[in-house]
Formats: structure tokens, C-alpha cells, sequence
């Protein structure tokens, strides 16, 4: 037969295209894998309902034509039915009932042990429900194919048995020959797995574990008709286990309270004469034979069953595998980790396996990182399906002393007190956030790292251009003896020997801020020029020293002050902007405290004015940052604390500004007012300086406006 390839995207097996040439609608976004799962049991569906609410395009090859479904119950433990829930799949709405209490017989029909659960299961966020198998595999179906929902249905294909899979190209082929193309496959395939084989290279050696099951359901109606009987069915909503010495009885409800699950464990020599066959018929004859030493009355229990439908099965187990994923192939659920009935947490950790697929694999994932990401699935997943596999075949082995062979509350807390959608999210962002090593975070890191102006919360850079800046300065003449005290170390010194000092105030409006969604904020200033600082080498560097910037946002403040060490602190500013004056207040709380006037102002050539604020040919910005320390005997220390430039020359590369209007007033002044520390209780140490600060005479004034804000991503430490 020639081979045909087909599209795992297409609804109708056709010609294989180019999926990746367009985004969602045609555009050049994020675009949608093509997943192909070869099948569709309990962790196929789970899995094809988590890939397409994330957005991608799923597929699912199944061997059997779910023809003759019949099936058992099965626990959804919290764990597990929170997953459902988050699904909108709520399995009361098709019979589940809650796990509410727990009895325990020894093989003669004594109680050993009767639990009320209703207060224990208060613990867990997510309810601990028994559900017929067939209802929840038709409600996953229905999920994950049906027109309702996010995401575009799956494609289900019956009675396509999955022969082989190429791990690098992604292609699965089905025993009719065809071959489909697809972007990543998923092995859900169960114990008997084939895409195994094509991570491995070898078929599993599958083994068995000494032990066998009957499985049968009985309405609890034809259960009950007895009255003997009936004493051991008076509770709803509870699970009854008889042990034997190397067998045991295990029955609960489903179907509404409406019908009785049974799962019978006994050696498997007993009743299936070394037999792997999955669904063997069994008789009534062998049941009753393997526990006639138990009592009569759970005798009279099993021939409420329906004869034709008792299967007995040979409980199968398998080494653990090394790996499990290549290439753009992993396997899930049985087909990684095939469990013991023991605990009936088989189809709960597949549902786990699902989620953290739909976690790794969000919307936008390319097909070159679909390896990398399988392997972080497998990182997740290991060693907790593996883990509660072997809790599984310990609690199958028999009882020591009347103990179970591990201990049940721990294993209980282990399994059931876990989220795998949160613990899968937590991890996949730890995992991406280490592949970006220059993402910047600063307090409160709990939520991991932080945007900024210059960067977004990935790190990429923050498009500037376009921001706007509208600044007016005064710059004036003062004392260079009162301005020393405001150096932070002696490395601080003026150029100029004199006593005369220039400084400059400058108020600022920016907008059009990316980062800030296009808005923006005032910040205010105390700029003193002439300064030089002495390296510990001794050359110097000359610039502006900057001792303080005032801003109206707290977001600016921080980022400032952490990634920039810039001495910024919190105040508000009013600006009046009218074509031939200025004004500017700055108050904390409505306690004004600074007046910043200019009048008169008239329009001057832009080329005829430097770029900084004092119009000085200097270095850069000068500025010291400083952390304390914590801690009652830490007082008066810092973490650090070390001195900070930004040059204007690297600043002008990174973010060019352009100046569209410069206007000078014809009378300019500022003015303090101290208040008290009553009006200004956490600035009057600050304000009551500048107020202070001589103003012999303003030199320079002007308001510049113009787009291309600097977003100093050029500060560095001096040494």
C-alpha cells in the first residue's frame, strides 16, 4: 500500500500542508500546535480537553470503536476531581457519590474498623467521589469533542490502531498504512502501549504482580433484597473492604447510590490459569470457589451478580521506565506508569499527567521547544506518579500483624492534598523565568520578577521613541559651603575652590509612558553642578550631583529607587501650563510647601540650547545609592551603599531626544515653606533643607519640550 500523509488538524483525513505559515485568522502571532493522541481512554480525553482549551488544534486515534463499554467504578480522589472541576466537569452530574465513610471486615464478617469521613474530608478543597468509569469516560468525550466550550473540538477517529511513530518528525502511522503528520504526539495508549516502544526501542516486558481481580457491578436494589445481606449494604456512600490472608473484597457505590462495585484480589493462579488476557470471562463457580472461606453472607452477596457479567483480569505491572519522552513524543497515564487497582488511582494521576501537558504546552509554544518541554513534563510528573505507583502495589501486599503494609494517612496526604495545576504552573515559570537570567525582580519577589521602564516582566526591552517630556528649570547661584553638606562622602567635592556654587531646580512632566500604559507622572528635583567625584584610584569624574527627586507615582519611585538607586521619595505636583507662564506646587497631603513660578515666557531657537538640565558639558548625573540594614541592632548600617552615574553621552544613544519648543520666562522663582512636622511628618527634614538653600541670584531659566524620554538604562556603578 503506498503511504498517504494527512493533516492531524484536518476533520477529514486529507493532503498534508504547511501549518505554520499563519497565526490564529491568518496574522503572524502565536500559533496553534497540531497534536495528535494516539488514545482516547481517561488520559487521552483529559488531555485533549486541556491542549484545546489552551488553543490547540488535537486529534485523537483510537483502536477500539467503544462498541461495548462496560466498565466498573473508579475513585476520583480530590486531587484528581479537582482537575474535572476545573474542567467544568462536575461528576455528581452523572452519578458520582461522595466517599463518606469507610468499614472494614476480616474474612468471617467481623468489623474490624468503621470510619464517618464527612469531618476528614473537610481537609481537602476538592470532594473524594466514586464514579462509574463508562459516565466519566462519556462526559471526558463529550469535553473534549463536543461544538460547546473553549477551543476548537478534537477529532476522534475510531477503529485507527496506531502501529509505529517517527519521535523526530512527529508522524504516527496506522496499521491501514496511512501516516499523519502532526506537531508533537501523545501516548495514551494504556498498558499495552505502542508509542512506548517507540521511546524505549524494545517492547515493555510487562509482569505479572502475583495477583488477580474479579470486577463485577450488582444493583443495590437485587443486592438488598435479602435482609441478612441488606446489614451489610445500610449505608450510602461507603466503602467496604474484607481482607482475607492473601485475598480481599473491596465494594463501593456509584450510580447514585444505585449500583455496587466490586473488585475481588485474590492469586492470580486461582482464577486465571496464567493468562495476560485483559477481559476474561469468569464464572460464578471460580468466584465463589476463591473466597469460600469468607462469610456466608458475602457469598450470598456475589450470586446477586449477574453471571454473564463477572471478567476477571490478571493484574499487570512493569519496571519503571527511565524516560518518558523523545523527541516530540511522550507517553501518559498507563502508558508511562501502569498502576494496581489497590487504591484506584490509576485514572487520577493520568488526569494529573494531562494537566501538566495543557500547563507546558500553553498557546504559542513553537515546534522547535516541543522536546524541551515534553522533558519538563517529565521533570514534573516523575517522580510523583512513580511515587504513588509504589503506594499502590504496597497497599496490594498483604497485612502484617493486622497492619497495612504502609501507612495510609501519609499516603492519603500525599496524594490527595496536591493541585497539579498549580504545583505544574509554579514550575513552568520557575522554568522560564531561568531560561531569561537578566529578568529583574526586586520586593515583593513572592510574585516574581517585576516590570519596569526599562524592560517588561520577561525582560524584553521597553520601546521608548515616542514618550514626551515637558520640563521647566531655574538654575541660580548659591554657597558651595551650604551644598557640601549634602555630599554623601568626601569623594564629593566641587571643581571650584570658591565659595559660590551653581544649582538647579527642575520639575518635569512625562508622558506617553509605555510602561506605564500611556500615562504618565511630575517629578521635581535638586540638581547641583560643578561636582567632581574622586575614585578610589584617583581619577575623577565630573558631573551633576542629583541628592533628590521628588515624584507623584509610586510606581517610578520604586523602580528608581531599586534599579537605578536613585534618591526618590514622594510628593505631589500640580502644574499650571499656560503659553506665557508656568507654575508648579508641590505638596504632601494638601500642605503645600514649594512654589515654583515662571512668567513671561517667550519662544527661543532649540538650537541655540544644550541638552542638560544646567546646560553644563559634563559627565552625567551624579547619584548615591544607599540600603539600610535590617534589624534593631543594625541601625545606622546599610546593606550598601556606593555611588551611581549616568552618563549623558551613553543615555542620548540609547533613547535620542528630540526638542521641539524651548521658552524663556522673563521673571522665574522658587520658594520653600518649612511647615512643621505636624504638616509634613515624614519630609519636614527634607524640605526644611531646601528652604534653607541661598539663592543669590537665578542665572537660567527656561521650559524645553520634546519627545524621547531617557530611560537610564545607562546607570552604572562608579566602582
Amino acid at each position: 500500500m503506498a503511504t498517504k500523509f494527512y493533516n492531524a488538524a484536518d476533520t477529514t483525513l486529507g493532503t498534508l500542508v504547511n501549518k505554520h505559515y499563519s497565526g490564529v485568522n491568518g496574522t503572524n502571532g502565536p500559533k496553534p500546535l497540531d497534536i495528535a493522541i494516539v488514545g482516547a481512554g481517561i488520559g487521552g480525553l483529559a488531555a485533549a480537553i486541556g491542549l484545546r482549551k489552551a488553543g490547540h488544534n488535537v486529534s485523537l486515534y483510537e483502536q477500539s470503536q467503544f462498541a461495548s463499554e462496560l466498565g466498573a467504578a473508579i475513585h476520583l480522589a480530590p486531587n484528581s476531581n479537582g482537575i474535572l472541576r476545573r474542567y467544568g466537569i462536575m461528576a455528581e452530574d452523572f452519578g458520582a457519590v461522595t466517599m463518606s465513610r469507610l468499614a472494614e471486615y476480616d474474612e468471617r464478617g467481623v468489623e474490624k474498623r468503621r470510619v464517618d469521613l464527612t469531618e476528614e474530608n473537610k481537609m481537602w478543597q476538592h470532594p473524594w467521589m466514586l464514579v462509574h468509569r463508562v459516565r466519566l469516560h462519556d462526559k471526558l468525550k463529550q469535553t473534549a469533542t463536543g461544538v460547546e466550550g473553549e477551543g476548537r473540538p478534537a477529532k476522534l477517529y475510531l477503529s485507527s490502531k496506531v502501529v509505529a511513530v517517527d519521535t523526530e518528525n512527529a508522524t504516527i502511522e496506522l496499521e491501514k498504512g496511512e501516516k499523519i503528520q502532526a506537531d508533537l504526539v501523545l501516548g495514551a495508549d494504556g498498558i499495552y502501549s505502542k508509542t512506548r516502544e517507540s521511546i524505549t526501542g524494545y517492547p515493555s516486558k510487562l509482569f505479572g504482580s502475583g495477583k488477580a481481580a474479579f470486577r463485577f457491578l450488582i444493583p443495590r436494589k437485587d443486592a438488598t433484597t435479602d435482609p441478612e445481606v441488606a446489614k451489610l449494604l445500610e449505608n450510602d456512600n461507603e466503602l467496604i473492604i474484607w481482607y482475607g490472608a492473601d485475598r480481599r473484597v473491596v465494594v463501593y457505590p456509584c450510580e447514585n447510590n444505585e449500583q455496587l462495585n466490586f473488585v475481588c484480589i485474590h492469586p492470580e493462579g486461582e482464577s486465571q490459569g496464567g493468562t495476560t488476557e485483559w477481559n476474561k470471562q469468569a464464572s460464578m463457580e471460580s468466584l465463589l470457589k476463591v473466597y469460600q472461606d469468607f462469610d456466608p453472607k458475602l457469598l450470598s452477596l456475589f450470586q446477586k451478580a449477574d453471571p454473564d457479567s463477572l471478567k476477571a483480569w490478571k493484574l499487570l505491572d512493569m519496571e519503571v521506565l527511565s524516560t518518558w519522552s523523545k523527541g516530540k513524543l511522550a507517553v501518559l497515564g498507563d502508558a508511562a506508569h501502569p498502576f494496581l487497582p489497590h487504591q484506584g488511582q490509576g485514572g487520577g494521576v493520568a488526569l494529573e499527567d494531562a494537566a501538566t501537558l495543557s500547563v507546558v504546552l500553553p498557546f504559542g509554544t513553537k515546534p522547535e521547544e516541543i522536546p524541551e518541554r515534553l522533558k519538563l513534563y517529565e521533570k514534573i510528573r516523575y517522580e510523583r506518579a512513580n511515587n504513588i505507583q509504589e503506594y499502590s502495589r504496597q497497599a496490594g501486599k498483604d497485612c502484617m500483624n493486622g497492619k497495612p503494609a504502609i501507612d495510609m494517612m501519609k499516603y492519603t496526604a500525599y496524594n490527595f492534598g496536591h493541585d497539579e495545576f498549580d504545583n505544574s504552573t509554579n514550575i513552568f515559570l520557575k522554568w522560564r523565568r531561568a531560561k531569561c537570567p537578566e529578568l529583574y525582580f526586586r520586593m515583593p519577589i513572592a510574585f516574581g520578577p517585576s516590570p519596569g521602564p526599562r524592560q517588561d516582566i520577561w525582560g524584553n526591552a521597553r520601546p521608548s521613541l515616542e514618550q514626551t517630556f515637558l520640563t521647566a528649570s531655574v538654575k541660580f547661584k548659591t554657597s558651595a559651603t551650604f551644598l557640601k553638606n549634602l555630599f554623601p562622602t568626601e569623594s564629593f567635592t566641587f571643581k571650584s575652590p570658591g565659595s559660590v556654587a551653581y544649582a538647579s531646580f527642575s520639575t518635569t512632566t512625562l508622558g506617553n509612558m509605555t510602561w506605564l500604559g500611556g500615562g504618565g507622572y511630575n517629578h521635581f528635583g535638586l540638581y547641583i553642578h560643578g561636582v567632581q567625584y574622586t575614585k578610589k584610584d584617583g581619577t575623577t569624574i565630573d558631573g551633576t550631583y542629583m541628592p533628590l527627586l521628588f515624584e507623584s507615582l509610586a510606581d517610578p519611585i520604586v523602580s528608581g529607587r531599586d534599579e537605578l538607586g536613585m534618591p526618590k521619595v514622594y510628593c505631589a505636583i500640580d502644574i499650571h501650563r499656560r503659553s506665557k507662564s508656568y507654575r508648579m506646587q508641590a505638596s504632601w497631603q494638601g500642605a503645600k510647601f514649594c512654589d515654583f513660578n515662571l512668567e513671561g515666557l517667550s519662544p527661543v531657537d532649540p538650537a541655540t540650547e544644550k541638552g542638560t538640565i544646567g546646560g553644563e558639558a559634563d559627565y552625567g548625573i551624579l547619584v548615591y545609592r544607599y540600603i539600610p540594614a535590617v534589624g534593631r541592632d543594625m541601625r545606622g548600617k546599610s546593606d550598601c551603599e556606593y555611588p551611581v552615574v549616568v552618563p549623558h553621552e551613553d543615555e542620548s544613544k540609547v533613547v535620542p531626544s528630540t526638542v521641539k519648543s524651548v521658552a524663556k520666562p522673563t521673571k522665574a522663582s522658587v520658594s520653600f515653606d518649612k511647615l512643621d512636622l505636624d504638616a509634613l511628618p515624614t519630609l519636614h527634614h527634607i524640605v526644611s533643607v531646601l528652604a534653607d538653600i541661598p539663592i543669590y541670584e537665578v542665572v537660567g531659566a527656561k521650559v524645553v519640550e520634546g519627545t524621547g524620554v531617557p530611560d537610564v538604562s545607562s546607570a552604572r556603578r562608579v566602582e
